[in-house]
């Protein structure tokens, strides 16, 4: 399809709305991105990048500017809860010819896909109403203002907006776990990939570079404590390993319930749900951010070599399913293993956990 000539809205600013911009870009297409919150500083936290989202970045032609943030994480290594080793996965072996795996801060990333996007965000604009019409969608917004668009792309992460008001799919259901994520500056050294996995519970630290260290926790629930600090402090405070510092030395930690979704479609005449608005889990594998990217750039292709935007969604969709359901799949056999006691879990993972936790990844080493 000619690029220029389609009006494309995409919904939602954040790694995944700014990604399917970006790719859309690159082959010609100039759409509007808008973004119901206001312009601000993003939440502190970190991210882990895994090789398959660095074979995204290089799609997107945003390698280069990735490169410099962050640090580079070339092994995973597990420990129980007393900071005694399990199992590590060599991530180089893993994800050699693919891309290498790096942690840095989202807001960094974040950056720089707003600059790929082109750096134009309508903030503030709120999708009050969609209009399924036959060969376009009226979209109306919570100012009054109203737009038509060829196409319309919910990038509104896992409590949809766009997903509800297009009958897509309602509400996410919960994934049953409460995750914490901060960032440590002056804390203990750590210069790998490291979690400690407890019972029903774990911690996670990765180096951001710069001394400052992402930490992120999780335990199994759906509500989130009213003072997240001095719940962490109460379930990991006797954790060895370099939890005991990392709890010292944070002074900020965002709390919040994990959510899944899992629909039968994704899109309905001409409105597409993409990245956490459309297959979200749990973030155990660490892929929401990397499924995103693949997504744009799947996107992109399916709209610049399709005769036509429905056939193109009908592309885009058969390419993307089975890669995201294997996420799905993976994320819910690894959390299935926090129901097991340590005293039978540990025992395994020390003889074959490398092992297991890599196949994980399997099919997201093969190509898009």
């Amino acid at each position: 399809m000619r690029g220029s000539t389609l009006r494309i809205l995409v919904v939602g600013a954040g790694i995944a709305g700014l990604a399917v911009a970006r790719a859309l870009r690159m082959v010609g297409f100039r759409p509007d991105v808008t973004e119901k919150l206001p312009a601000a500083e993003l939440v502190d936290t970190g991210l882990y990048l895994p090789g398959n989202a660095a074979r995204a970045l290089r799609r997107l032609d945003l390698h280069d500017p990735v490169r410099p943030l962050g640090r580079i994480i070339h092994r995973q290594r597990f420990f129980d809860a007393a900071g005694a080793p399990l199992c590590e996965v060599d991530l180089d072996a893993l994800w050699a010819g693919v891309g290498e795996c790096r942690a840095l801060p989202r807001a960094e990333l974040h950056r720089v896909l707003l600059t790929g996007a082109g750096g134009a965000v309508r903030h503030g604009a709120e999708v009050s109403a969609v209009e399924l019409l036959p060969t376009s969608v009226g979209v109306t917004f919570a100012d009054g203002t109203a737009a038509e668009y060829d196409l319309v792309i919910g990038a509104d992460g896992p409590r949809s907006t766009v997903r509800s008001l297009a009958a897509l799919g309602g509400p996410p259901r919960p994934a049953g776990q409460v995750m914490y994520r901060g960032i440590v500056r002056g804390g203990p050294q750590v210069t790998e990939w490291t979690a400690l996995l407890g019972q029903r519970s774990g911690f996670l630290v990765v180096p951001l570079g710069a001394g400052r260290l992402y930490c992120y926790a999780d335990e199994a629930g759906t509500v989130a404590p009213a003072d997240p600090l001095a719940r962490l402090r109460e379930l990991f405070g006797s954790y060895g390993g370099p939890v005991p510092g990392v709890l010292e030395a944070l002074e900020r930690v965002h709390v919040s319930a994990t959510d899944e979704v899992e629909l039968g479609r994704w899109s309905r005449g001409r409105v597409l749900l993409v990245g956490d608005a459309a297959h979200a889990t749990a973030p155990t594998l660490s892929q929401g951010a990397a499924m995103a990217l693949e997504d744009a750039v799947v996107l992109a292709e399916a709209l610049k070599a399709a005769g036509s935007v429905e056939a193109a969604l009908v592309a885009y969709e058969s390419r993307r399913r089975p890669r995201t359901r294997w996420v799905r799949d993976r994320t819910r056999d690894r959390n299935r293993t926090r129901d097991v006691p340590p005293a039978l879990r540990d025992p395994l993972l020390r003889g074959r956990g490398g092992r297991i936790f890599g196949e994980h990844y399997r099919l997201l080493v093969d190509p898009l």
